[in-house]
């Protein structure tokens, strides 16, 4: 039986609930920081991972980052070096 590790996921702009509906139970979704959507959960193997980013890639999201989380980030609010040079946002209705 394999283990779930927590993932941060950073995408450009600010995600709407519908444009993010199939991720809603899994992941926690912050938009603290202008310009970016921060989705954080468990992510509980290879193919689950690959599944998430073949939907954000589906809908045309713009990935910044993606990563396991340390324990200690798990309970970071914010992450200010998350800035994207441009603040454009993303509107999925």
């Amino acid at each position: 039986m394999t283990t779930s590790t927590t993932y941060e996921i950073v995408i450009k702009g600010r995600a709407t609930a519908r444009f993010l509906r199939p991720l809603l139970d899994e992941f926690a979704i912050d938009h603290s920081v202008e310009g970016v959507t921060r989705l954080t959960g468990d992510v509980r193997d290879a193919a689950h991972l690959h599944g998430i980013v073949a939907h954000l890639s589906a809908v045309n999201a713009e990935l910044i980052s993606i990563g396991p989380l340390t324990p200690t980030q798990h309970t970071a609010t914010s992450r200010p070096d998350l800035h994207p040079s441009t603040t454009n946002e993303t509107s999925h209705s």
